[in-house]
This record gives structure tokens, sequence and C-alpha cells, in this order.
């Protein structure tokens, strides 16, 4: 039997959009393919504007992150050229954001070794992405997109920087900055999730659920001597999330394994889903099973939470809160 298959095309990004900003833009803006980008650039984004005046020229889309620092994107149908180039540093230069992300159709190689270059020079206060958009269709079938990270900071390079300079850290710093590159590193060799946040010397370590406002925040608690695995649901939105997602509160737990805690916290806005584990610290040698603990947890986190997050009905409840 002959089996049949299809021809993979490779298709403009003009045919699918007939303008970039007019058309490109909003599309993109929408949270579920902001979502996309998110998950491949390893970044919970969250859109804050589209079409941002910055003095003469006009930023496409200025998003948050997880922590609530800015991130602008910049994007190009066809092949990369200096005008983007140059307006997407004075948009990060003047709006003070922490990343830029710069979507093409086609980089350049001198472009991808700009981007590359910059990122060796700057330290975690600055990233920038390159990335390609393809849209791919199967013969007649519907295009389907796809983002490819061309250039991104170099977390080697970065993290060899962060140990010349962690002199200045404080001592529990010092242990949160090697907990977490430990635990990075885990979370990266078992393919958890394809790319992750630079290790930070601070209490947690958020990964990207694919949707803006709610993400999964790994804990390291050095006054309870304890770690963690929290889905964390921030603003308007959290109560109704918390509400639909404890509708499954009972196949969530069976699927995790675990009976976890639910709303610990409910005199405050947002709203906290976690699992949480008493540790001795001070125990380095035990520090890669923490670290496995909690990579082992962030894998059932996600496959439990990750399509029921994607499901949550909260575009009306966003809205009737304007």
């Amino acid at each position: 039997m002959t089996l049949k298959l299809g021809q993979l095309k490779n298709l403009k990004l003009k045919s699918v959009w007939n303008h970039e900003e007019h058309d490109f833009t909003p599309w993109l803006a929408e949270e579920s393919h902001l979502s996309a980008l998110s998950d491949a650039i390893g970044m919970d984004l969250q859109l804050d504007r589209i079409e941002v005046p910055v003095g003469p020229y006009v930023a496409d889309i200025l998003a948050k992150d997880a922590s609530g620092e800015y991130v602008v994107i910049e994007n190009q149908f066809g092949k990369t050229n200096h005008d983007h180039l140059g307006k997407l540093l004075t948009y990060g230069a003047t709006l003070g954001v922490s990343a830029v992300v710069w979507i093409a159709e086609q980089f350049t190689e001198e472009h991808r070794k700009t981007v590359e270059w910059l990122n060796e020079r700057t330290n975690d206060s600055l990233s920038l992405y390159a990335v390609q958009l393809e849209v791919l269709q199967i013969d007649d079938s519907p295009p389907a997109i796809r983002f490819n990270v061309i250039s991104q900071p170099n977390q080697v390079v970065r993290a060899a920087t962060a140990a010349k300079s962690s002199g200045s850290l404080t001592e529990t710093q010092q242990m949160q900055l090697e907990f977490w590159k430990m635990f990075r590193h885990r979370l990266l060799e078992k393919k958890v999730i394809p790319s992750a946040q630079t290790a930070r010397p601070q209490y947690w370590f958020d990964v990207a659920l694919g949707r803006a406002n709610i993400f999964l925040s790994n804990i390291l608690d050095t006054y309870a001597s304890r770690i963690g695995v929290r889905v964390y649901v921030g603003n308007r939105i959290a109560e109704a999330a918390l509400a639909q997602l404890e509708k499954d509160k009972v196949a969530i737990e069976q699927e995790i394994g675990e009976k976890l805690v639910w709303n610990p916290t409910p005199e405050k806005r947002d709203k906290i889903i976690g699992l949480f584990r008493k540790v001795d610290l001070s125990n380095r040698d035990a520090w890669p099973e923490y670290c496995d603990w909690l990579v082992d947890f962030d894998g059932k986190f996600r496959k439990a939470f990750v399509p029921r997050i994607k499901a949550l009905k909260l575009a009306e409840v966003a809205a009737s809160q304007e």
C-alpha cells in the first residue's frame, strides 16, 4: 500500500495578514497568540498596550512579564533591516524595558549576530530575542504558525558574569542564586519546558503556563525552611479563575497525586494553589533531590493545569471589571 503524504508549504506572512500594523499586530496581541510566543521564549507575557507612541515612532506591542517588567515587541514582515533594529533599540531605551523581542519573517546573518553581540554585552537587566515567525500549511489545510527562536540571551555567559559579581550578594541571596541555577539546569535537562528564565537571587522561579496573569511559581522559602510549587493567579481574574479551577479540584489532585493547598490567603486579591514541603536548606547534599522534587511536580502541575487554564472563561470577567 502506498502511503499518501501531504505537501508542506511555507507561506508568506502577507498571504495570511494583509497589513503588518492593522492585521498582524492585533492578531499577535490576542491572548492565545501572545501565549504561544511566551511558550517559545520562556516568558509569561501579558499584554499592556499596542501601538505605543515613542517620539515620532510607534512600538507595536508593549507587554509585561511575570515579574511586572516591561517587554517591547517589534514585528517585521520580510527580511530584517537596520530600520527595524534601530527602532527596536530606541523603543527599549525610551520605554525602560527589561526585554526586547524582534519578530521577523527572515533574519539576516548580520542581524542575528548583532542580537547575539548585544546579549553578550548586557546583563540580566536586559534581554534580546530574535524570533522567526513561520506560517506552515499542508495541502489546503488551515495555516499553522511556528515561532523559531533564532537568538536569545546566553545563560552560560550570564551565569559566569553573575558569579563574578556574587560577592555583593547576601548569604541568603547567594543561596537562592546557587539553588535556582541547579534547579534550572535540571528543569531543562529533563525537558519539562523548552526554555526558562535566568536564575536570579530571589525566593521564586516562575514558569509560564500559557496564559497571561497565571504562572507556575516555584519557591525557596529560607525563613520557613520549605520549597514549593504554586499556581499563581494575579490581576482581576484571580477570583473567577480560582472558582472555575476548584470545580475540578478532585480530578486535579488525583492527576498530581497529592492534596493541594487551595487559596491559603483568601483575604488577598491574588490566588494560589500550591504544594509545599519542609526541607533542610543548610544540607547542600540534599539540594539535587529537592530540585528533582520541584522539577517532577512542575511537570505534573503543567500537565494537570495547562489545558484547564487555557479553557478558562475569563474574557467577560475582565471586561466587566474595566
